[in-house]
């Protein structure tokens, strides 16, 4: 076959053809083939091979494809089949190192496609930084020539008005020669851009006139007059001719000038904006986010940013600053600043001081206490039976620990029912003061008790006046010369005994002078001149509260100034509510309560505490704003007066200074012992420190002595007694240390060593031994290095040293290194070798002696 005939046959197969059942299709690219497969074990089995054929294209044609031979397809064929024959199944490494290298492959895959998008994303960062760059110079450079261009305005507009004054000048100055001959003069050249002014003021017009709304009038197009010698430009511009400097300078378009008298329009009117920008007072509390701040500015976010950033603050949007520096952030922009905490929401809810004016005149709250079965109780009883309004209500339903009498004149007296005094004391030592006058009730068989003691020291800590009743007078062993002598011991003066105090003997029992303690009371309030303000919003302290099942929360409060009604919002301790009810204390329902007045109050969210204060505000939002703070407040202190009144935090008080005296409570078996113990303790008290002793008594330790050592951050001896349930609950919750003893000693002991730590100890040198230096070594890490024998005592690593050279000290430092051998060791006796280095110290010679020591704090003690 010749080669035009091998041509022919290549091209006839190239041809398209139809198939039998008329489709248009391609000839196939895929052989198929079977070969036999055997196996090392005697199996065989059959393989299909299939033989792709590959699109190629010639070398010499960039465009033309070339079929594979013939040939070439028969080898890959056989390649295929032997390979297939001679294929074994894959070890489990072979698939482990192919899945790894497919691993591998992925990951490569991964980190270029992540490169490519780090690349593309710098690629839009540069054309976008670029593109800004190239518009902030297009900006520039359009406001330089509008500059140009207003000033070479007003130079053409000065020369123009120079000829017309040349020109009104000259007719009157050719007047007086009017036969002489006439001179030619020369006329003055028009101005350059003439032209383009006159097109200036004309399209000027004409836009001003269409913006008011004028119709515009169509003028014929008139011919420009030409400046003489000037050439108008023809044809177009080529780049040679562009860049020529020589040539005549390009005149800027009319659009091109219009646009930069627009630019410089706005630029005038932002700048006019910025001098008239609104001066704001901005509320900085102690900490405010930056977003926050620019709000309150009325700013942007990223311009209080770049503000901080210029202060050397980095800081996000969502970033929290403190007071200072937002308040340098403020003036930096021109603002006034008022700053603000968080204890101001309570600023200005007391409201003003009243005046002398508003004042009216208000009942007594006075306060019974006593010791036990002393008849208190019976005396408060016989007191509430001389209500005039217990007969008109029907009785008395209900007791709700405050009430009010109503005297046959028309007075009022409050009272307080406090069993004991441990609501006293828990009101005191809460802040609150709301007793006048304190009722003591003596007996007259009996005389001064310890708890009348008790209750005699905390009436003068509140600092109220004292009006004593001597009660039991109906019994056969009364006797009053003795109470009033026994209350002397007490600094209490009675006025038969020429003192202050009014003494009135009654008896509950009988009824009898109960109108003379009733008017020995007004008369101490008459003296007090107690006075309130009934027109204002109500002020006052809650002696009680309660959880009631049906009623829900029930706080009794006694209103101090101001008047409470039906419907306040009301704020009471951490809590908050609204008053839904009000009852008083025969169980009426009132809507009204005036200064003095107990009433319970309904609506409270939870339970206050005895002695929290209560007041009025004006919105639910200010009571909700005051709860939070307080509530915030009081956990904060819970949190940090857990371990208050401890030995350990005392010590730590004395330490800081804080302490210049000991507060104790001191409880014992017998009177004996409390006399010794308080004569002992007064005996350590020095210059420097001392002891106070709150409070003596006999018997077990209550409630009340944990109460007031709380309130005086006290400790509490207890000598040969121990503490009720109550007061052990009481002083766990409160932190209050309790501490038990049978020796006397011990307790000296004790409080000795507590005033002993407000001394600050002394430090005393100890010496510990010496080293003779045989040999210095040098050694290249280490320095020089001092072979040593311990000449005297022992050698310790970490204690101080000095360096003795013909007895003078020249150094004194510490070990870097103690070893004996090779190996560092804790510490070297006498007698022995060792190597040592100083800290920080080279200059070290045969000869020297080394002198160990260590510093000791010595505790001072009392004398």
């Amino acid at each position: 076959m010749s080669m035009d005939e091998t041509k022919e046959a290549a091209a006839e197969k190239k041809k398209l053809s139809l198939a039998p059942r008329g489709k248009l299709e391609l000839k196939k690219t895929v052989e198929t083939g079977q070969v036999r497969q055997s196996f090392s074990h005697g199996r065989s089995k059959t393989v299909t091979v299939e033989v792709k054929r590959k699109r190629t294209f010639a070398p010499g044609a960039p465009g033309g494809e070339a079929h594979p031979r013939g040939a070439e397809a028969g080898e890959t064929a056989q390649a295929a089949a032997e390979q297939a024959r001679h294929a074994h199944v894959l070890t489990k490494n072979e698939e482990a190192r192919r899945l790894k290298a497919l691993q591998g492959a992925i990951k490569d895959e991964e980190a270029r496609r992540l490169a490519d998008i780090e690349e593309h994303r710098r690629q839009e960062e540069e054309t976008r930084r670029r593109k800004a760059d190239e518009e902030r110079r297009a900006a520039e450079e359009a406001r330089r020539k509008s500059e140009e261009e207003e000033r070479r305005r007003q130079a053409e507009e000065e020369r123009r008005r120079a000829d017309e004054e040349r020109r009104a000048a000259e007719p009157k100055a050719a007047k007086p020669g009017a036969h002489a001959p006439a001179v030619a003069k020369a006329p003055a050249a028009p101005a350059p851009t003439a032209p383009a002014r006159v097109v200036e003021e004309e399209e000027e017009e004409v836009s001003a006139r269409a913006k008011r709304g004028a119709k515009v009038e169509a003028k014929p197009k008139r011919p420009a007059a030409r400046v003489a010698g000037e050439v108008r430009r023809q044809g177009k511009i080529t780049v040679a001719q562009a860049l020529d400097d020589s040539a005549e300078e390009r005149v800027r378009s009319l659009a091109a000038v219009k646009r930069a008298r627009e630019k410089e329009r706005q630029r005038q009117l932002q700048a006019q904006a910025a001098e008239a920008k609104v001066i704001r007072e901005v509320v900085v509390p102690e900490t405010i986010t930056v977003q926050e701040l620019a709000n309150r500015m009325a700013e942007r976010g990223a311009d209080v940013i770049k503000a901080l950033m210029k202060m050397g603050v980095m800081a996000t949007i969502n970033q929290v600053i403190d007071a200072d520096t937002a308040e340098l952030v403020v003036g930096e922009f021109g603002h006034k600043l008022r700053r603000v905490s968080e204890s101001d929401v309570e600023i200005g809810l007391k409201g003003a001081a009243d005046t002398e004016a508003e004042l009216q005149p208000r009942p007594p709250v006075v306060t019974v206490m006593g010791h036990v079965d002393h008849g208190k109780t019976s005396l408060l009883d016989a007191l509430r039976a001389t209500d005039v309004a217990k007969h008109e209500a029907g009785g008395i339903t209900q007791h709700i620990g405050a009430y009010q009498v109503t005297l046959p004149s028309g007075k009022k007296i409050t009272f307080i029912d406090t069993p004991g005094h441990a609501a006293f004391t828990e009101m005191r030592a809460r802040g609150a003061n709301v007793t006048d006058i304190v009722v003591l009730v003596v007996a007259a068989d009996d005389g001064i008790m310890a708890q009348t003691v008790e209750a005699i020291r905390h009436a003068k800590a509140a600092k109220a006046p004292i009006i004593v009743a001597i009660n039991k007078m109906d019994k056969p062993g009364a006797n009053p010369d003795r109470v009033r002598t026994d209350l002397l011991q007490h600094e209490i003066q009675a006025e038969q005994l020429g003192g202050d105090v009014q003494t009135v003997e009654v008896s509950a029992t009988k009824k009898t002078n109960l109108d003379k303690l009733e008017e020995a009371i007004l008369l101490q309030a008459e003296i007090l001149d107690l006075k309130a303000n009934p027109s204002r919003p109500a002020e006052g302290t809650v002696v009680e509260a309660k959880l009631d099942r049906g009623r829900g929360v029930v706080a009794t409060v006694l209103v101090q100034r101001g008047t409470l009604k039906v419907g306040d919002i009301v704020v009471a301790g951490a809590e908050w509510g609204r008053v839904r009810a009000m009852t008083d204390d025969h169980g009426r329902k009132v809507d009204v309560a005036g200064p003095a007045a107990p009433v319970e109050v309904l609506g409270l969210n939870a339970t206050p505490m005895a002695g929290d204060e209560f007041l009025v505000v004006e919105s639910e939002g200010r009571a909700r704003e005051v709860s939070a703070f307080r509530q915030q407040k009081r956990r904060s202190a819970a949190a940090a007066a857990i371990s208050r009144g401890t030995v350990e935090q005392i010590f730590s008080r004395i330490a800081a200074g804080e302490a210049k005296e000991l507060p104790v409570v001191i409880k014992a078996d017998v009177q004996g012992s409390i006399e010794a113990i308080a004569a002992t303790l007064q005996k350590l008290s020095t210059d420097e420190v001392a002891v106070r002793i709150l409070h003596s008594g006999v018997g077990g330790i209550n409630e009340s002595d944990v109460t007031l050592a709380n309130a005086s951050r006290a400790i509490v001896i207890g000598f040969n007694v121990r503490a009720n349930p109550q007061a052990r609950e009481l002083a766990r919750r409160d932190g209050v240390d309790i501490r038990y003893y049978s020796i006397i000693y011990n307790v000296i002991d004790d409080v000795k060593s507590l005033l002993g730590g407000l001394l600050a100890p002394t430090v005393r040198e100890r010496f510990l031994g010496n080293a003779q230096i045989l040999q210095v070594f040098s050694v290249s890490k280490a320095g020089k290095v001092a072979g040593c024998k311990i000449t005297e005592g022992v050698v310790r690593r970490g204690a101080k040293v000095r360096l003795l050279r013909d007895n003078v000290v020249i150094h004194e430092g510490s070990l870097k290194t103690l070893k004996r051998f090779k190996d560092e060791v804790r510490e070297v006796k006498e007698g022995f070798e060792c190597g040592m280095a100083f800290e920080n110290y080279q200059d070290i010679q045969e000869g020297d002696v080394i002198e160990c020591f260590e510093m000791e704090e010595v505790a001072r003690q009392l004398a």
